[in-house]
This record gives structure tokens, C-alpha cells and sequence, in this order.
């Protein structure tokens, strides 16, 4: 494990031997920080140190991105929830409580469901339960992303994520637009990974504590998949941010880290 600035690099290794970068920081303890679709661990930079007062933080570059290896094959949320255990046991960590984001957020369910014993507390944030179940975004968000021109997607990223008065105010740059060093099948395989989750049968299954946070003007994972998550996961919490879009966690960053660490105490 390597130390830069205090923050300590290692690679893990998934059953199928892929190569998982992973990032450890702070002192306390664990807590497991899960980044969007197609994003690797600095996702987190911007609120990470919010959890340093009570948390060890652990982040790691999804397979596919970063400095995780970028296999052909093997990209579904399932999988980088047993890549996300490889990371607990090559630290020997037998339980965390785990913050998953958007797609985070996705393998943070499976994290909870599969492997009950593993996580203390759950945070889903910006999240969907996939499948048919789910409230999918609009069609029209679908086309825009799918423009060929980078820079106007960046600009409709940055439109979904933050509102436009935060966005004039905090001008960048942002760690949550997506690796900009992915090879396309590793896009395309997040991609696949993402929209094909459905968690629903198992969301019942989850016995660690949850709290579901989302932003009301989320356009990328709307809001209405909030009441879906809280009925299928037993005793859940929801706290949903007025006029918050996908990355409430930077744009609400103050209420959302309390919110976040007083319920990681309980």
C-alpha cells in the first residue's frame, strides 16, 4: 500500500482476478464510499474529508475505470458488489457501513442484500431500485447524453447534476462528469451494467439500517424512485432536498454530510 498525501493506495483482485484499485483515508470507523456510472473514486474528493471526524473512508475505481483493470467482460452491479467485498477482505474489514451514489448506490443495494453480516449501515443516494419498478428518466435526457458532441454532453452533465446558480458559483473543475480515460468497452459496460440492475425481489432482504437521500429536481434518477426504495427496504429512512439535482451530496454539501454522520452514529 503506497501513501500519497495521507491517502493510501492498494489493489485488491476480484474472483476473476481483475486487478481493484482501492483508496483508503482518516482513522474510525469504516465507511465505504460508492461512485456514480463510469466514474472512479474521486468522484468523492469534493465531501470525502466531511466523514474524517468519525470515519476510516474507503473508495476504490470500479472496475473499468481508473487504475482498476478494464476487462472485456464482467460489468454488472452484482459483480462490483462481490468487487467491493474483495476490497473489505484485502483490508480485513469484516463490517462497514457503505454510502453508495447513483450507480453507487445500485451496488450498494446488493452490497446490503447479499451480504447482510458485511454492512452496519447503508446510505442510498441519488439511486433507483432498476428494473420495472423503477421511475426511469426522461426520454429526452437519454437523447441529449447521447449526442455525439463531448462538450455539449459535458454541458448537459453538469446541467443534471448541479442547478445552474450553484454551477455559475462553483465554476469547476468536477469529479463527477465521468473518467475521461475509460476505453469504450468499459463505457459500454457500465452502461449495460447500470441499466440492467433490478434489485427488487432482494431490496426486502436488507437488514442494515438505511437512509435514501435524493435532490427533488434529480432529472438523471428522478425523485419518485425515493417511496419505491423506502417500501421495499424494512424501517428505511428518506430525506429528500429541496431543489437539489443529482449531486446533492457537493451542491447540499453541508446539510447532506450532517444528515449522513448523524445517522452513521445512531
Amino acid at each position: 500500500m503506497t501513501d500519497t498525501a495521507h491517502r493510501r493506495h492498494a489493489l485488491a483482485y476480484a474472483q476473476d482476478g481483475t486487478a481493484l484499485a482501492y483508496q483508503v483515508e482518516g482513522d474510525g470507523h469504516p465507511l465505504v464510499l460508492l461512485a456514480g456510472q463510469a466514474n472512479n473514486h474521486r468522484w468523492w474528493d469534493g465531501v470525502r474529508a466531511d466523514f474524517h471526524a468519525t470515519h476510516r473512508t474507503i473508495t476504490m475505481d470500479h472496475r473499468g475505470t481508473g487504475d482498476s483493470g478494464k476487462p472485456l467482460e464482467g460489468y454488472s452491479t452484482r459483480q462490483f458488489a462481490q468487487d467491493v467485498i474483495a476490497v473489505l477482505d484485502d483490508l480485513g474489514i469484516e463490517r462497514a457501513d457503505v454510502y453508495g451514489t447513483s450507480m453507487g448506490g445500485r451496488i450498494a443495494q446488493w452490497v446490503a442484500a447479499d451480504h447482510p453480516g458485511r454492512v452496519r449501515r447503508l446510505v442510498l443516494g441519488c439511486t433507483s431500485p432498476g428494473g420495472p419498478h423503477a421511475v426511469e428518466r426522461d426520454a429526452s435526457v437519454r437523447r441529449t447524453l447521447a449526442q455525439p458532441d463531448p462538450r455539449a454532453v459535458r454541458e448537459t452533465l453538469i446541467d443534471l447534476m448541479y442547478t445552474p446558480e450553484w454551477a455559475a458559483a462553483h465554476p469547476g473543475p468536477y469529479t463527477t462528469l465521468g473518467d475521461p480515460h475509460m476505453p469504450a468497452h468499459a463505457v459500454r459496460g457500465h452502461l449495460v451494467a447500470s441499466n440492467r440492475h433490478d434489485a427488487w425481489e432482494v431490496l426486502p432482504d436488507i437488514a442494515a439500517p438505511t437512509l435514501i437521500l435524493h435532490g427533488d429536481q434529480d432529472r438523471l434518477t428522478p425523485a419518485d424512485n425515493v417511496p419505491l426504495l423506502a417500501a421495499r427496504i424494512p424501517d428505511a429512512r428518506t430525506h429528500v432536498f429541496p431543489g437539489a439535482r443529482h449531486a446533492y451530496f457537493e451542491e447540499r454539501r453541508p446539510e447532506a454530510a450532517t444528515l449522513v454522520t448523524d445517522f452513521l452514529r445512531d
